[in-house]
């Protein structure tokens, strides 16, 4: 066994065992197992928001996109800036509705605001939905890092089987806790690896930041920059707005909110967490290093990028750090997603069919949840072939219409009705689902529109049938409702 193979079971093992040693001395009922008991610091709040940076995307998408897209890659940053302000006003008003109606997971909340059990069975059925796609990314992103970093020693098939096996493991002993201490392992190591790389290899190859931009440009006139069409200044603003839009509708994320001891921490989070992944540009240094230096990689074997730039320029043992680094990357955000789909099918789908399930019993039934999910996610994730950037996109498009729901939730008076609201998410889904199978764009739909407004992101077509229908359906049954 190599000494990369070594320290990439390592990481494993010290996942599995920090995520099953994180139960210690708790009872793990549904409270516990699912928001920590709503009792997380500052500190383990933000390494749980901070998850939604530093995933599979920040080793392999980011520096992917880099390199395969150039110029369109710095929208990651640009979205998760945005998503930081939008959580300073949105989370502490979700926060305190769930404190005070002990909500366990995002469909509670939008039953709880409606009066609607209907309308939470659709949001749990559009959160599983959206969340297989995100696991498939995790799962996918774990293979490739584990078989290119063990130098081929472990086959992707493999790979995705031990952890998926792993992450299912300690999410159904520890529940939010193991993600939570996960989490503070894998930042720390994070930062430490992306950071080096991203000021180590372009001086390495280039000199410095200057010269590598002026030979990629030299190499390949106008890379660097937006075009013209497609990924063009258009896309890029309405997709930065569309993906900011959307982050905290993720359930795994949506539910994290709930951990929280404190509302403040968010605002708290909300000031740092900008600062924080900035840290993503060195990813991008690093996709952008591999341009001249690993050429050739097509299709979604762009995802490589990191780690065939890696192979040539490091020796085995460090290789071996970046998987164990990019190990984490995927578990723990894995074992969030896996423990709110858990909870979504328990709690949310099978809980309203029987009134008589007790909390204790639903506990057991999310927990028994969560290694079918899994399976079903490990076949996806073996029978796809999707980039992970465009498995993450499909994902928000369809998780960002269950927000005009949300924000009109929020307000003082809600101008949606339950009908309003579940016939608004079942357009914006529907949209969704044909654009995404069809592979339809706005210049496909309406060639006659200008060059630039073609390039609008599809997923705002879907967000817009979607507030139109809640606004009509909501006007038109509010008569009804005397």
């Amino acid at each position: 066994m190599s000494i990369a193979l070594l320290i990439i079971a390592g990481a494993f093992a010290g996942a599995l065992a920090l995520g099953i040693r994180a139960r210690s001395g708790r009872e793990m009922s549904l409270e516990q197992w699912t928001v920590g008991g709503r009792g997380f610091g500052t500190l383990l709040v933000f390494l749980l928001m901070a998850g939604e940076i530093y995933t599979t995307f920040t080793f392999l998408g980011g520096s992917g996109w880099a390199y395969g897209k150039g110029g369109p890659a710095y929208y990651i940053l640009c979205y998760l800036t945005l998503l930081y302000v939008v959580s300073y006003w949105l989370l502490p008003p979700i926060w305190r509705y769930a404190k005070e109606n002990r909500l366990f997971s995002q469909p509670d909340f939008f039953a709880a605001k409606y009066g609607s059990r209907g309308l939470g069975l659709v949001v749990a059925l559009v959160g599983l939905v959206a969340l297989v796609p995100y696991l498939v990314l995790q799962l996918k992103g774990l293979g490739i890092i584990v078989s290119t970093a063990s130098y081929g020693a472990v086959s992707p098939t493999l790979a995705i089987l031990i952890g998926a096996a792993a992450v299912t493991a300690y999410v159904m002993v520890s529940g939010v806790h193991g993600s939570a201490w996960t989490a503070v392992i894998k930042d720390l190591m994070i930062l430490f690896v992306v950071a080096f790389l991203g000021i180590y290899l372009p001086l390495h190859y280039y000199g410095g930041y200057g010269a590598m931009f002026e030979a990629i440009e030299a190499g390949k006139p106008g890379f660097l920059a937006l075009p013209e069409r497609g990924q063009s200044p258009t896309w890029f603003a309405s997709t930065t707005l569309l993906t900011a839009l959307g982050g905290y509708m993720w359930p795994h994320v949506f539910v994290s909110v709930y951990t929280a001891g404190d509302p403040r921490s968010f605002r708290r989070n909300a000031v740092l967490l900008p600062v924080y992944q900035l840290i993503l540009l060195f990813v991008l240094m690093v996709g952008f290093t591999a341009v001249l230096q690993v050429p050739g990689l097509t299709g979604a074997d762009v995802d490589l990028a990191l780690f065939k730039l890696a192979l040539q320029s490091f020796p085995p043992w460090f290789v071996g750090v970046i998987g164990a680094t990019g190990v984490l990357t995927a578990l723990v955000p894995g074992s969030m997603i896996l423990m709110s789909g858990g909870t979504l099918v328990a709690n949310n789908l099978v809980r309203p069919l029987r009134p008589g399930l007790t909390e204790a019993g639903t506990a057991r039934l999310a927990k028994i949840s969560v290694p079918l999910i899994a399976l079903v996610s490990v076949g996806v994730t073996l029978h796809g072939g999707e980039t992970i950037v465009q498995l993450l996109l499909m994902g928000y498009n369809f998780v960002t219409q269950l927000l005009p729901a949300l924000v009109a939730s929020l307000l003082r008076t809600n101008p949606l009705t339950a009908r309003g609201a579940l016939a608004g998410i079942l357009v914006g889904v529907a949209a969704v689902a044909a654009t995404s199978l069809g592979g339809l764009t706005l210049a496909g739909l309406f060639p006659f529109l200008p060059g630039p407004v073609q390039d609008i992101n599809v997923g705002f077509v879907a967000l817009a049938l979607n507030v139109a229908a809640a606004g009509i359906v909501s006007r038109l049954d509010r008569p009804r409702r005397g």
